[in-house]
């Protein structure tokens, strides 16, 4: 159903312009997951690593949070599908799993 204030033929522009800071902070998390997946301790000795990749992932997921906070928008909800959602999702639970094994 097409509402009078938001004609069929906006929807892709809106759509575009919603999906820029979705896709940034996608981005974001995908960049701090990959470095908290791919940081690896020489040591248990090792504390600068673990505080690195307890960093990344604590980044990763704020920036995962921040783009689901975005897409719970009732705005950005009508012109975005809910598969936006997955991939931002699925990084948050790889950064939370690879937080909780480096501990």
């Amino acid at each position: 159903m097409t509402s009078p204030f938001c004609p069929e033929g906006d929807r892709g522009c809106l759509r575009l312009v919603l999906a820029v800071p979705f896709a940034l902070l996608t981005v974001i998390a995908a960049f701090f997951c990959r470095a908290a997946v791919t940081t690896h301790p020489s040591g248990s000795w090792d504390r600068d690593a673990y505080t690195g990749i307890v960093l990344s992932c604590v980044l990763a997921i704020g920036a995962a949070g921040a783009a689901v906070l975005l897409w719970v928008l009732p705005s950005v909800r009508r012109v975005m599908p809910v598969w936006w959602v997955g991939p931002v999702l699925l990084i948050a639970i790889i950064a939370g799993a690879r937080w909780v094994t480096s501990t």
